[in-house]
């Protein structure tokens, strides 16, 4: 059996793949990928933008598009919808297999809603009712006003991806988001067994910008390259283990609730000096995800290690962070930094997405 299938048997992390192009759907790649052991599929604007600008899969569709009256943000979703939909379609047996616990597709809000708690919440219903499928998670990325949104959604019965956590201390408000929603959901009558989540910490990023800092600083600092995003990792799963467990979540679970796994996303290195497994051999452990582009992926597949390492050394890790914080690093200022740098990002890829499509439908009307 290949690692990624083992990665699940015998660790319980969930392989995702982090990318979806319609290519792959019509091809049959996807289905063959789902084969060789992956679990689930994520999309964000980025994603989706680079699919329809690599691709002339969408040109027919969009042939009639300028003279029908649809906008172009209708076509747009029209486009992502059909392709979500396809996905959903490949990752169905892993989500009857699995009795409901995997085989999810996640797909974005339009991230010009991230600081907008009513209007995500909104979407966020409007995405489910669109496509009604019990393997579809809904991305809200956990801003401030994020947060707000997940307990709406949660409450509402509906299968959340929270997306774009870079602190332990947003997480903590994920979590708790999560757990509230649960129980007014339950309070209003709700199957607590349709509901699922995951919390999706991004990791690599978190080094990069750690890292670049450290060369600012220079000298000894140094040594700490590369030390923070791991860290912060198995904190976060310490504080997943304690937040699912005890009274609180025990009556939860007796009502048939789900734990909020952590999904760890930004797995790829993005510093061609470490090794190209790095971000998923040290954070393998029970209840999580991973989510990878198939470079990394095939990485894994090939020369991946095997073994259970997310709980590794948790004392170490505290302490990887308090070196950190002694040489300056304010890891609050860069979960900040990068969320705002992550919000803008998606939101310039939704633009461009939007103008591709708008433009192939000119050019083909």
């Amino acid at each position: 059996m290949n690692r990624l299938h083992r990665l699940y048997t015998e660790f319980g992390q969930s392989p995702w793949l982090d990318n979806l192009r319609r290519d792959d759907l019509t091809s049959g790649h996807l289905a063959e990928l789902v084969a060789s052991g992956v679990r689930g599929v994520t999309a964000n604007p980025t994603i989706i933008a680079r699919a329809m600008a690599g691709s002339a899969a969408y040109d027919t569709e969009l042939a009639g598009v300028a003279s029908s009256g649809v906008s172009v943000e209708d076509a747009y979703w029209r486009l992502v919808i059909e392709d979500i939909t396809a996905a959903l379609d490949v990752l169905r047996p892993v989500h009857d297999d699995s009795g409901g616990t995997d085989g999810f597709v996640s797909l974005e809000l339009d991230p010009r809603l991230a600081t907008d708690a009513a209007g995500s919440a909104a979407a966020a219903t409007d995405l489910h009712a669109r496509i009604a499928a019990p393997n579809l998670f809904v991305k809200i990325p956990a801003t401030a006003a994020g947060v707000e949104a997940i307990t709406r959604a949660t409450s509402a019965g509906q299968n959340i991806n929270v997306t774009l956590i870079f602190s332990l201390e947003r997480y903590a408000e994920v979590i708790e988001a999560y757990l509230s929603g649960l129980e007014a959901y339950a309070a209003a009558g709700g199957d607590l067994a349709r509901v699922h989540g995951v919390a999706s910490f991004f990791i690599s990023r978190i080094d990069a910008e750690v890292d670049r800092q450290l060369a600012a600083i220079g000298g000894k600092c140094a040594e700490l390259r590369g030390s923070a995003a791991i860290a912060q990792a198995r904190l976060a799963y310490a504080q997943f283990r304690t937040a699912f467990s005890g009274a609180r979540w025990d009556a939860l679970a007796r009502a048939g609730a789900h734990v909020q796994r952590p999904l760890w996303a930004s797995t790829s290195t993005k510093d061609p000096s470490y090794p190209d497994t790095k971000y998923v051999d040290a954070l393998i452990g029970p209840d999580t995800v991973n989510t990878m582009p198939e470079p990394t992926m095939a990485a894994f597949a090939d020369h991946g290690t095997l073994q259970r390492t997310v709980e590794r050394d948790p004392a170490g890790a505290a302490a990887a962070l308090g070196r950190l914080a002694a040489t300056g690093i304010d890891l609050a200022a860069v979960a900040q930094r990068l969320e705002d740098q992550a919000v803008a990002a998606f939101t310039a890829s939704f633009d461009e997405a939007l103008a591709l499509v708008g433009a192939k439908a000119d050019a083909t009307a």
